[in-house]
């Protein structure tokens, strides 16, 4: 259906570095630098944090916020129309149809992909599961390691107690949103269709949690050659 031009945009989201600062009584604790919110200045980042911090749950207002603002960045929106332009290209649901008015349709069901995910996924699920929506990134080991932690966050997630349990939040929250995406969706309602888009939306989502992973590693590096 549509896996090429998802997993080639699916690049969105960075994460942030740590630094340190010292206790009353003398001791080292490690406290979150402020985050980059952007990769290089655009794709926004609004739920990364260190594992290396420690863990303090945030309340459902919190998680409401991170949904928000990762669904409505002005980013989104530029992303909704590249999709709608390869949906448009590869004549995804003909019932749209093409010209302006299928690119619209497009448009709007691209958008309503994300801030649904989103919302379901970051907000209104893990508030209903006492689940935490943010990556913790551990940041140290050998890139496979680091690369099957960050895989395997879309199946374990952190509750707010700090224990960890199975991700309802990302499998849970997306097959909502594929579900409500059948009411826009006229030609692709099959329950292959559905699964399918299911597996787009937690295999973007883990993608996007390796480059949350490696993204300031790759920042170090390309701060080092500028210098």
């Amino acid at each position: 259906m549509r896996l090429s031009p998802q997993i080639i945009l699916a690049v969105l989201l960075c994460a942030a570095g740590s630094r340190a600062q010292n206790s009353p009584d003398g001791s080292v604790i490690p406290v979150q630098a402020p985050e980059d919110k952007r990769i290089f200045g655009v794709i926004p980042n609004n739920r990364t944090t260190e594992e290396s911090i420690p863990f303090h749950s945030i309340s459902g207002a919190q998680k409401m916020h991170i949904a928000f603002m990762d669904s409505f960045d002005w980013p989104v929106f530029p992303t909704s129309g590249l999709f709608a332009a390869l949906y448009q290209i590869e004549n995804q649901n003909p019932s749209f149809g093409q010209g302006v008015k299928g690119y619209a349709q497009r448009f709007a069901s691209a958008y309503g992909d994300q801030m649904i995910g989103n919302m379901m996924t970051e907000g209104l699920v893990p508030i209903l599961t006492h689940e935490d929506p943010r990556y913790f990134r551990r940041g140290e080991g050998s890139i496979l390691g680091r690369t099957g932690y960050a895989l395997k966050q879309i199946v374990i997630v952190r509750t707010d107690s700090g224990g960890h349990f199975f991700n309802f939040s990302e499998w849970g929250g997306n097959a909502i949103g594929v579900a409500i995406s059948n009411a826009y969706y006229p030609d692709t309602r099959t329950a292959s269709d559905n699964v399918q888009r299911l597996l787009i939306a937690c295999g973007t989502d883990a993608f996007s949690n390796v480059l949350k992973e490696f993204w300031p590693d790759v920042k170090k590096k390309l701060h080092k050659k500028k210098d």
